[in-house]
């Protein structure tokens, strides 16, 4: 199961929640903001929030956050020990 995770762009903070098939639920301001999912290497999708379908315009804001998110798969936190090693 993959887990949530916050990621950064300038100044804005984004909660991005998971859902499986290359499909994220993006959280901006503490609220919903948009459903994305991955295209291609270069290209993210935003899903139509009243229809559900993917929009195929191009949204710089949408694949910034998909690279960002690419990069928090190919490098995610490694988990700290519970157990302390002493």
């Amino acid at each position: 199961m993959l887990l949530p995770f916050d990621i950064e762009i300038g100044e804005i903070n984004y909660a991005v929640f998971p859902e499986g098939n290359d499909t994220y639920v993006i959280f901006k301001d503490g609220k919903e903001y948009v459903q994305i999912q991955k295209d291609t290497a270069e290209q993210w999708l935003k899903f139509d929030k009243e229809t559900a379908l993917p929009l195929f315009d191009y949204d710089e804001e949408v694949n910034q956050i998909g690279k960002q998110i690419d990069a928090y798969n190919e490098n995610p936190p490694e988990e700290e020990d519970e157990e302390d090693l002493d």
